[in-house]
């Protein structure tokens, strides 16, 4: 079991993502939020379908930590069938340590479909209910929590124990959409144990509603405020193409996207890369600032390729981008 000296552990479910490209669809205003459009009982026509392995926001976050040189691991379950295996030698290619994995008889690894019309995406999703066990982990640098099913809450209480019980090892926490919906009440532990807690506008305004906060009327500022009060110490909120802030109880910084080279093709993966990146800075010894400048180099990459990894860059090639990054390229402290 290789549970030394680990710079960085994802835990999350993992998944097969099957990207449908759409041709005849519409979006559509509606209820304050968009609408992917088709019509009803028609035979609806895509231009291909593809298969890609091994995804998910925790799994998408140990590769792009070992694309970028960081000794990592992946705590996931899958089923005990060929995605599951399938899965496995994906992130083995990629240089993840496979140890904490764990495969379950009689079920299945998580499959989903992705609607893809233009670079945006819908997600079919079907989260498989295993039961979940914390392993040995020893102490590594920084733990990765994201997206896990609707029965993890147990699971994830014993995660922030652990954080907390063993404060040299860092919690960096991006909830997926289930982790959200369980609300803010259940999920107070994982939120006070976080050292480093990740979302964007909508996400930190669904969060703070239920508790009677004003979200939607308040400037970035307040928001950041709003959401460093639930616990974690450090707040990152992403804001698409208006970049992204950060918070940490004394400094807010704006940090501007980097210079798309051409017209993003999928943004699968985009926040994913963005969080993982700048959490793996900070586990390479980089400052917050530092940090801040490297994350929206691998969403920039990410988003000109099909999927969540094939864009992810090694830290040679992340390094390369920010030498020839344009002057305003940096952050900006706000306060």
């Amino acid at each position: 079991m290789e549970n030394t000296n680990l710079d960085f552990v994802a835990i999350g479910d993992i998944v097969i993502d099957n990207f449908i490209e759409l041709i005849q669809a519409q979006v559509h205003e509606g209820d304050g939020r968009q609408k992917l459009c088709m019509n009803f009982a028609d035979k609806i026509p895509y231009r291909n379908s593809t298969e890609i392995t091994a995804v998910g926001n925790s799994p998408n976050a140990a590769v792009s930590a070992a694309r970028l040189g960081l000794k990592t691991a992946l705590i996931t379950d899958i089923g005990n069938d060929s995605n599951g295996q399938r899965c496995l030698d994906s992130l083995k290619e990629d240089g993840v340590i496979t140890d904490f994995i764990t495969a379950h008889d009689n079920q299945k690894t998580n499959y989903h479909y992705v609607l893809l019309y233009k670079a945006d995406r819908t997600i079919l999703v079907k989260h498989a209910e295993f039961n979940y066990k914390f392993p040995d982990i020893g102490k590594p640098k920084w733990i990765y929590l994201s997206s896990l099913a609707e029965n993890s809450l147990p699971y994830q209480i014993e995660v922030a124990k652990y954080s907390k019980a063993n404060p040299e090892v860092k919690m960096a926490f991006q909830p997926g959409t289930f982790q959200i919906e369980l609300g803010y009440e259940k999920m107070k532990e994982i939120y006070e144990a976080s050292e480093l807690f990740f979302c964007n506008m909508e996400e930190a305004e669904r969060i703070l509603k239920p508790l009677g906060k004003e979200a939607e009327s308040v400037d970035i500022k307040d928001l950041l405020k709003m959401m460093r009060e639930l616990g974690p110490n450090i707040i990152v909120i992403t804001d698409g193409p208006n970049g992204a802030y950060t918070y940490d109880g004394t400094d807010i910084w704006h940090m501007p996207m980097y210079p798309d080279s051409q017209e993003p093709f999928d943004r699968t993966g985009a926040g994913d890369s963005f969080s993982s990146t700048l959490t793996s800075a900070l586990a390479a010894g980089k400052t917050i600032d530092e940090a801040l400048m490297w994350a929206p180099i691998n969403s920039m990459s990410v988003v000109q390729y099909l999927g969540a990894q094939k864009g992810l860059l090694t830290r040679e090639k992340l390094e390369e981008f920010l030498a020839n990054a344009p002057e305003d390229y940096k952050p900006k402290k706000l306060s």
